[in-house]
């Protein structure tokens, strides 16, 4: 069971002052956030990629490339890259030099995006959304099975028989499906032989135990190996000394957060009583004191199947010194509970 954190860097209005950080040290504090994951041993850390104002990571890879030679043991990913805009040749290009500069650790996590103000930042049109992401995942593949690669599409200009480089460390360099839980995309994982990651930011976690289970599917009908592969979550959440005291820290940031989105996409609006709901033992917010927050990852990896599990933190504009607290919590506290317990169950599984 592996577990870590995940990130928009975001720059959000401060609830409180009404004060916005600037991108430069929003970002300067996420690579302090990825050392000190490292330092706490965790095992993962994953940077959003967004093309807006209010969050600051246009580039993971960069970010990610700041933290890696301060880092011994973290692996390094995008959460996620929105590949549908973006270069295949590119993105291969980036994470096999953060593959290099972390000595193999780099991960790339490959999505449509959620967010769409990307497509008409590079020039794609929104009416080839799913199109793009197929065409560009299919290249984004063979240049990783391929040093040179001959290749013809519809959306970028043909490549034939040219070498990209440099090639990474890892063979091959990890590539992730992240899915907001369309079970076309888990399907295709599956049969891609991809790994899956979740985002279960809504509802109950177990309702996703189906959609696993079609990814479980899809793999076997293609013949993969399932025991080589794994299913993430990326899930949002905050971790304190006393459960009320994350709720009372974490909410005040996340309403804002949530309403803003939820006045571009049409949402409700969001409210203590629905925060209260959500982070309720079956509820989708991992809120609350580390044996709380402990024992619902546990209850997420055993009645859901997920072997990784990515804690999203902050969720708007929080202090840094409290995300740092909650992301120690998490490295000290929550995950020797987590570890323990699946060992114990995996072992009783045998």
């Amino acid at each position: 069971m592996e577990l870590g954190i995940s990130t928009f860097v975001e720059t959000t209005p401060n609830v409180v002052t009404g004060e916005v950080i600037s991108h430069a040290q929003r970002i300067r504090e996420v690579v302090e956030e990825i050392v000190l994951a490292d330092q706490v041993g965790l095992d993962i850390f994953g940077v959003g990629e967004h093309h807006r104002k209010d969050y600051a990571a246009s580039s993971p890879a960069v970010v990610l490339a700041a933290a890696a030679s301060q880092t011994k043991r973290i692996r390094l990913t995008s959460a996620v890259t929105v590949l549908s805009s973006a270069d295949p040749v590119r993105v291969f290009q980036d994470f096999s030099t953060l593959d290099a500069i972390s000595n193999g650790r780099a991960e790339i996590m490959a999505g449509r995006g959620s967010f769409i103000e990307s497509f008409p930042l590079f020039g794609y049109d929104l009416q080839d959304y799913d199109e793009l992401f197929e065409e560009k995942l299919e290249l984004l593949l063979k240049i990783r099975d391929s040093e040179k690669v001959s290749w013809n599409g519809k959306h970028r200009p043909a490549i034939n028989n040219l070498g990209v480089y440099p090639r990474p460390v890892q063979d091959p360099l990890p590539v992730w499906i992240g899915s907001g839980g369309n079970s076309e995309s888990v399907v295709r994982a599956g049969l891609l032989g991809l790994p899956l990651v979740l985002a279960i930011i809504g509802g109950s976690p177990v309702q996703f135990a189906p959609l696993v289970e079609l990814y479980k599917k899809a793999v076997a009908h293609a013949g993969h190996d399932l025991s080589k592969l794994a299913v993430a979550s990326h899930s949002h959440g905050f971790i304190a000394e006393d459960t009320e005291l994350a709720a009372d820290k974490f909410f005040p940031s996340t309403q804002q957060a949530m309403n803003v989105l939820g006045k571009e996409r049409g949402w409700g609006q969001y409210t203590r009583a629905s925060f209260d709901a959500a982070r309720s033992f079956e509820g989708a917010l991992y809120v609350g004191d580390p044996k709380t927050v402990a024992d619902k990852i546990i209850h997420l990896r055993k009645n859901v199947g997920i072997t990784r599990f990515m804690l999203h933190v902050p969720v708007g504009t929080m202090p840094h010194d409290d995300v740092m607290r909650a992301i120690e919590l998490l490295g000290k506290e929550v995950a020797p509970i987590v570890r323990k317990e699946i060992a114990r169950w995996e072992a009783e599984k045998q």
